[in-house]
């Protein structure tokens, strides 16, 4: 499998210079993510669409999702990446405190039996970048230490979504989609209508 490259902004502003650029070891290449094993998901696109549906995402938005045995949605957060170099500790500590936030740990579990998925809404193209990698390394440590099973890693761009690792894709949800509906199963059942002659004849019907 191929993967292109592309310098994200993030990246560019990093040199050896600069202390504060992310070490090689926080980033993770194509080749390596694609060799750990990373689950398949059935059906991305309706992932993809339903995180966009909830989530309205923007460029610099990340969406971290948890999924059941079932691909079922069980809890998901949205924030924005702050401007900053990429570095895939401090991404692994965000996304950490996230899921803390929506959902309890599994870490007593001998094998992960959920999964966590990552959305990432940027600009350019749909070309891996440097900071790409550091979401990756991110959320494949995050998952380690909340006792997850480390799912995809999924950009969202103009040209539309991509799984990365897996070249699967689409054009839509894209950045520019506008945001469509979103129905769950939880949802609850409409409310009768009330009011007017027909309820009242339904009413005195049900009377008698």
């Amino acid at each position: 499998m191929t993967f292109g490259f592309a310098p994200s902004p993030a990246a560019s502003t990093s040199t050896s210079n600069d202390p504060s650029a992310a070490p090689l070891g926080r980033v993770l290449e194509p080749a390596e993510w694609a060799a750990a094993g990373i689950p398949l998901l059935r059906d991305p696109r309706e992932v993809v669409s339903g995180l966009h549906s909830r989530h309205h995402p923007r460029p610099a938005t990340a969406i971290v999702a948890v999924l059941d045995p079932d691909e079922r949605l069980r809890a998901s957060a949205s924030f924005t990446r702050r401007p900053a170099p990429a570095d895939g500790w401090l991404f692994r500590n965000v996304l950490l405190d996230q899921l803390r936030r929506v959902i309890p740990h599994d870490l007593r579990r001998r094998t992960p039996v959920r999964t966590a998925v990552l959305l990432y809404c940027r600009d350019g193209d749909a070309r891996w970048t440097p900071e790409d990698g550091a979401w990756m390394w991110g959320l494949r440590d995050a998952c380690t230490l909340h006792g997850l099973r480390c799912g995809a890693y999924i950009t969202l761009t103009r040209d539309g979504w991509q799984v990365l690792g897996e070249g699967r894709g689409g054009r839509r949800p894209s950045v520019d989609s506008i945001v469509e509906p979103f129905a769950t199963s939880e949802s609850p059942p409409p409310l009768p209508r009330t009011g007017g002659g027909a309820s009242e004849l339904l009413r005195r019907a049900a009377a008698r």
